[in-house]
């Protein structure tokens, strides 16, 4: 007799992907239907929070179940500390199939992820079938292949025209370079890390459950995307961004203005949907191998992202600063069990996907304490609340954020106090007008980073 597996989970992760560029968000101006579909079989969280808008802190926090700042790691310099456990540990260690397609960034600094991505540290970090796959300027930074992505751009004749197109994106500058790809449309980094995905669900073996985790590398600058998507968006309208407000800022923030040039952050932002669009293809194509497996139903998927992009509000560009559209990602949780359709507005923090996984498959308790916390009973319908607040870190400044308010604390520099409700795009700084709540909300902040060591 067959026994009965634990269910799969699909763990899809998005790189610079703020919440509100996505149709089920209510954004008609791009084109996400497979997203869309997801969205109406899950659950959406409009309220979730990276914990570092920087790609490798924020992996490394979800990847531990840690704050990144906690870890020291508040840079794309940071590596995953080896004596701090994963949950892909977790998993493997409770009888999962552990995969990896894609950017993994919990060892940024060392470029080399091996010819087919299976450098022996991916193994140390609890994966069983790793892919791990280079970043957009991961792969075109270097005059020879980096990973599998690189290798297979030279396999097909494409690696040198690629690296000679980024060497001159970088020359002009990487944020407001958006022109198309030079590739075909399925040489392009997401066309291929969305087959290779699909291809292994297709073969996967049901012996035993597995936990997928698929990181596509866009829709991150520069934006490129291939020809046959941008065209889909030449001559769009794109929402209006918004404008710079500098007064009450302090000066690093005023340094990260790009441009006020309305026509090119239109140019940019019709790229940047593009992109999006390319990966929403592939997405798509993946819950196709799912349904013909017959392991829709068994499956949990996660969709989110590492952090938000700017993309031109506030004339900046990526990401790294505690602004809405940096810090704020886009979260749909399906599956078994998982009413369809609902919203939930509860705060989470991207660290809390690391427990709340877990949770999902009844995964036993490993007796270390973390920063994350589960929120499996708003899954269930056995309540609406969360956290009361969300934290966020750079290497310069801290954040937390509640359902009104958000206070920054600057490294040498003037704190900065928002007032959500009443001013959403985050305009004017009251916090000269209001010390006694930058007194509490410091004291909140603190405490959060010092509370009690996780790290065992």
């Amino acid at each position: 007799m067959t026994k009965k597996l634990k269910p799969n989970v699909l763990f899809i992760m998005t790189d610079q992907l703020r919440s509100d560029f996505l149709g089920y968000m209510g954004a008609d101006f791009v084109r996400t239907p497979n997203l869309d579909r997801l969205a109406s079989r899950g659950m959406v969280f409009t309220n979730c929070f990276t914990n570092s808008p920087l790609c490798a802190p924020a992996r490394i926090g979800l990847a531990a179940g840690v704050n990144p700042g906690r870890l020291g790691a508040l840079t794309n310099a940071s590596y995953l500390p080896p004596h701090v456990p994963t949950f892909y540990q977790r998993f493997r260690d409770n009888g999962y199939r552990v995969g990896v397609v894609g950017k993994l960034d919990l060892a940024k600094p060392d470029p080399y992820n091996g010819r087919y991505g299976d450098r022996p540290r991916v193994y140390q970090w609890g994966f069983t079938h790793p892919e791990e796959v280079e970043g957009k300027m991961h792969a075109g930074l270097f005059p020879t292949p980096q990973g599998p992505y690189g290798f297979y751009l030279q396999d097909k004749g494409l690696y040198d025209a690629f690296y000679e197109d980024y060497q001159q994106r970088r020359r002009t500058g990487f944020s407001l370079e958006c022109e198309d790809s030079v590739l075909p449309t399925e040489a392009f980094a997401d066309s291929y890390i969305g087959r290779r995905a699909a291809t292994w669900i297709d073969n996967v073996p049901e012996d035993f459950p597995w936990f997928y985790f698929v990181s596509f590398v866009g829709p991150h600058d520069p934006y490129d995307p291939p020809t046959a998507y941008a065209e889909r968006y030449r001559g769009s309208e794109m929402p209006e961004a918004i404008k710079p407000a500098l007064e009450g800022k302090p000066g690093w923030v005023h340094r990260r203005v790009k441009t006020e040039d309305a026509e090119k952050i239109l140019e940019t932002r019709r790229q940047y949907c593009a992109s999006i669009e390319a990966i929403d293809d592939h997405i798509g194509m993946i819950m196709d191998s799912l349904e013909r497996r017959g392991m829709l139903e068994n499956t949990y998927i996660i969709f989110t992202s590492d952090h938000g992009e700017m993309i031109g509000d506030h004339g900046m560009y990526t990401k790294q600063v505690a602004y809405e559209p940096s810090i704020r990602i886009p979260l749909i949780i399906a599956g078994p069990n998982i009413e369809a359709g609902r919203i939930s507005e509860a705060l989470v923090e991207l660290i809390d996907l690391n427990e709340t996984s877990c949770d999902l498959v009844n995964l036993p308790p490993d007796g270390r304490l973390r920063d994350s916390l589960s929120f499996i009973h708003v899954l269930k319908g056995q309540g609406n609340q969360h956290r009361s607040d969300i934290v966020t870190c750079g290497d310069n400044f801290q954040c937390i954020r509640t359902e009104q308010y958000k206070y920054i604390h600057n490294v040498n520099d003037i704190p900065e106090l928002y007032d959500l409700q009443n001013d959403p795009n985050e305009t004017v700084n009251i916090a000269p007008e209001h010390p006694d709540m930058v007194k509490e909300l410091s004291r909140k902040l603190t405490k959060r980073f010092l509370d009690h060591s996780t790290i065992r």
